[in-house]
């Protein structure tokens, strides 16, 4: 068994160490079924089948409202002409012919972290928050899906995240780690899985958390992986390369793909490893792949909304990936797709609005949080740029506008989804309370060295730990859009569980997560 071969390994590393908590253009994509919706019709999958090829999606702090608001936003920049407010299901995932839910608390919390929820997904256990597929004690390593299927059946195995590949959810399916934040010690069972097809975002701490450690990049290549970074290389790789690790050329903030809305025409995203980890991964014994939309969570840890939405279609998209190939093997395959938690209370519906929604108001988002800071705060920070130079920025990158007379919004508003007697236009031109909280934001962003250790209640309440600016761009405009969150943290939400193909009957009603794997575990036999 796996477990025996890294014992040695866990012991050594079994100290705690503290826990780390596109463009939104769609109309012409959203007016076409997905291909879930075109198969959901046909499909008549035999009870009782085994299934040889098996994907599981994991959305990170993906839950029902990250997915309805996503689907109500594709609706909503559709512009049919009809005054009545109508919702088709624009998802993959939606069209899925069986549908359960999931509890997702751990042994620490009712607010989990996605280390533990990944652990009882992979391995049928609880564990603490922070802790990798270990019990309790930090004592017992547990053996996860992924492992089993390799090791009794001999599958192949895919391991696809947009964040780092040594990062909490993927580690869930490879790694036995006290802590979460043991890196190194994760990329090096990431080497030692013998896992076939790794592809996304880059690792973390490569070389160690003091920098004082062999590579793990020249690790894998001494245990026989092929390490591609270019996504000339990514397109050219084959089956015949034997195991591979793909790191996206284009890493974005913390070494992990850019969020969907920032990429660049012709960049790959999550779909696109989805697609060349099949033709890899392929083969007559079957295969495993687990692909993580990790940024879902980045975003609402954030209070991006739009970056929510868009990463959740890209998720979904790389869903339809799995869905084209379970059309050529719709006896053999099963996919599911999941979430590990909510992430940052996510509600449609804001007290400012009251009953309104706007939601393509959040099309006139041209980018991700991240980017903004990384490419805008930290100018306006150096050069002291002033609050009316950033709010052109603000303007032309979000759509907000300063209460300036009568100045006509030019903002893409779903003026349909709206009640007779509101008041409310759903117009980005801010209120004067709107533009002083932002003008507030930009000063404390401004005043801020980054080298805070700590924020007051009201700081936190206001900010999070991000940039003050920014996270008020977005909280302006998710509620201008009838976006709300309440918290930049997780919550104790109920996750979605989307079935089709063999075995697809066995995932429908109320049930914990850990019994995601023992259904996975029971439908494959595997001990």
């Amino acid at each position: 068994m796996k477990v025996k071969k890294i014992s040695a390994l866990l012991m050594a590393s079994a100290v705690l160490a503290g826990s780390v908590p596109a463009q939104a253009v769609f109309a012409e994509e959203a007016s076409q079924k997905t291909a879930a919706e075109e198969t959901a019709a046909d499909n008549t999958v035999a009870e009782n089948k085994i299934p040889k090829y098996i994907f599981l999606f994991i959305g990170d702090g993906m839950s029902y409202p990250q997915i309805q608001t996503t689907n109500y936003y594709l609706n909503a920049i559709e512009d049919d002409g009809d005054e009545i407010l109508t919702s088709e299901n624009k998802l993959n995932m939606m069209n899925f012919p069986v549908a359960g839910s999931a509890q997702t608390y751990d042994s620490t919390s009712f607010c989990p972290d996605s280390a533990s929820t990944a652990t009882s997904i992979s391995t049928g256990h609880k564990t603490y928050s922070g802790t990798i597929n270990m019990d309790e004690k930090m004592e017992t390593p547990y053996e996860t899906i992924a492992e089993k299927l390799k090791d009794q059946l001999g599958y192949k195995i895919g391991i696809l995240s947009s964040v780092n590949l040594n990062h909490a959810t993927p580690a869930a399916f490879y790694a036995h780690q006290a802590s979460r934040n043991s890196y190194y010690e994760i990329g090096e069972e990431m080497i030692a899985s013998e896992f076939d097809y790794f592809a996304g975002g880059g690792l973390l701490q490569p070389t160690g958390a003091e920098e004082d450690k062999t590579d793990l990049y020249q690790l894998a290549q001494e245990a026989g992986y092929k390490v591609i970074n270019t996504k000339a290389d990514a397109e050219a790789l084959t089956a015949e390369d034997g195991k591979a690790i793909v790191i996206d050329e284009t890493l974005a903030d913390s070494d992990a793909m850019s969020y969907s809305m920032d990429l660049e025409e012709g960049e790959w995203g999550l779909a696109d490893y989805v697609e060349k980890g099949i033709e890899v991964l392929d083969n007559e014994t079957g295969f495993f792949m687990m692909c993580e939309g990790g940024k879902i969570d980045w975003a609402c840890h954030a209070n991006d909304a739009a970056a929510a939405i868009t990463d959740t279609k890209a998720m979904d998209d790389a869903v339809g990936k799995a869905v084209e190939f379970y059309n050529e093997h719709p006896d053999e395959t099963l996919i599911l797709v999941t979430g590990d938690h909510e992430t940052g209370g996510l509600s449609m519906g804001f007290a400012g609005t009251d009953y309104d929604t706007f939601l393509a108001n959040m099309a006139n988002q041209k980018i991700s949080y991240a980017k903004f800071d990384e490419d805008y705060v930290a100018g306006y920070k150096e050069n002291k740029t002033d609050f009316d130079t950033v709010m052109k920025d603000v303007t032309e990158l979000f759509g907000l506008q300063a209460p300036q007379g009568e100045t006509e919004s030019t903002n893409k508003a779903d003026s349909k989804d709206k009640h007779l007697e509101s008041e409310d236009t759903g117009s980005l031109v801010m209120t004067d309370y709107e533009y002083n909280k932002l003008k507030a934001a930009y000063e404390e962003t401004m005043s801020r060295t980054g080298e805070e250790e700590e924020f007051s209640q009201e700081e936190y309440l206001l900010y999070g730990s991000y940039e003050p600016l920014t996270v008020t761009i977005t909280h302006i405009l998710n509620n201008k859009s009838g976006i709300n969150f309440s918290s930049y943290a997780h919550t104790g939400l109920p996750v979605e569980v989307f079935a089709m193909g063999a075995g697809q009957e066995d995932f429908s009603g109320y049930y914990d997560n850990t019994d995601i794997f023992n259904k996975m575990a029971a439908l494959t036999g595997v001990k």
